[in-house]
């Protein structure tokens, strides 16, 4: 079972006037979170929110409607069973796309919208939203073999990162290889790839050493593809792979393949994304994987939370101050 985050003691100091100065976590309070598609994630959220102290009103997509009322109906019995308020959470009973933007006025009753879909929806709410919105934009997800690398961990990396599930937002969109070891690595990863079903987009160096792939064009490096589709491009350096992340990618999930230390420690500060991994698929990244339980999203914000978005991403904190008679001179 998780620890319950609300009220949990985050740090504690005695001031050398006495006072003990404290910092409480607390819930944020009314969340809106609007998804699409999967009715498992009415369940994950609500259970989420009223596990850390919030309510909230789920709106989800009108592909999964009459799953998520079912949903919903559960959840009410089982609040109202178990003491809490039947309200804790509730349920936008309307797939009307006008309902969305009356909800993101309503900055007095709703603390914090979460959305979590495609990368329109959430273009719209950020745009439209009265109340602070927790991002989750696209998953243009890289890897990139350094030339250090184990070329037979990269290639299992690489496919595991795009096939194990494509349609995913941790799935890898892009590969870069270093120019040093391409010649070596690249057929044999496009062979397991394509054995794979994948389909390659390569730039102009790549495309001479896997001849039977297609040409990429700019907007495939920016294309978050959530299908068996991968961008390929041969990089001079760690450096060019950097910018080139930084360029191309969403701040979502990147790894490096390098038994290279100063290599890796250099990749995990140079790029900033909200997860980097040395030596390990871009499908770890998730709250499970991470040992934080279940998540609302991945959020590639920097506030107010990144990555997974557990428990303790859907609380704030308070300061509380305990005194003797303390005043101010």
């Amino acid at each position: 079972m998780l620890p319950e985050p609300v009220g949990e003691i985050i740090d504690s100091h005695v001031r050398p006037n006495g006072l003990v100065v404290t910092r409480v976590r607390v819930p944020l309070g009314v969340v809106f979170f609007i998804y699409e598609s999967r009715p498992n994630v009415t369940v994950d959220a609500a259970a989420l929110c009223v596990k850390s102290g919030n309510a909230v009103i789920l709106r989800g997509g009108k592909e999964a409607f009459l799953s998520n009322q079912a949903f919903y109906g559960l959840l009410s019995e089982a609040l109202e069973d178990t003491g809490l308020p039947r309200h804790a959470v509730q349920l936008v009973e309307t797939t009307d796309r006008e309902a969305v933007g009356h909800f993101l006025t309503l900055h007095e009753q709703i603390d914090v919208t979460i959305p979590r879909g495609g990368k329109s929806l959430i273009e719209r709410v950020s745009a439209e939203a009265t109340m602070p919105v927790i991002k989750h934009f696209d998953g243009i997800c890289h890897v990139y073999v350094d030339r250090a690398a184990d070329l037979d961990m990269a290639r299992q990396i690489v496919v595991n990162s795009k096939c194990q599930r494509p349609g995913v937002c941790n799935a890898a969109e892009s590969l870069l290889v270093h120019a040093e070891i391409a010649e070596a690595f690249l057929p044999s990863v496009a062979a397991a790839l394509q054995a794979e079903g994948v389909e390659l987009r390569c730039c102009e160096r790549s495309q001479r050493l896997v001849p039977d792939s297609k040409a990429a064009s700019e907007a495939d490096f920016r294309t978050e593809y959530l299908d068996l589709i991968l961008s390929v491009k041969i990089v001079e350096d760690l450096d060019e792979a950097v910018r080139h992340i930084q360029e191309y990618g969403s701040h979502h999930t990147e790894t490096v393949v390098t038994n290279d230390l100063p290599a890796s420690e250099r990749f995990t500060n140079e790029v900033d994304s909200s997860a980097v991994l040395v030596n390990a698929s871009t499908r770890f990244h998730d709250g499970g994987e991470f040992g934080l339980g279940a998540e609302i999203g991945i959020s590639t914000d920097k506030f107010h939370a990144r990555g997974p978005c557990g428990l303790r991403e859907l609380t704030s904190y308070k300061y509380v101050v305990h005194g003797n008679g303390q005043l101010k001179t």
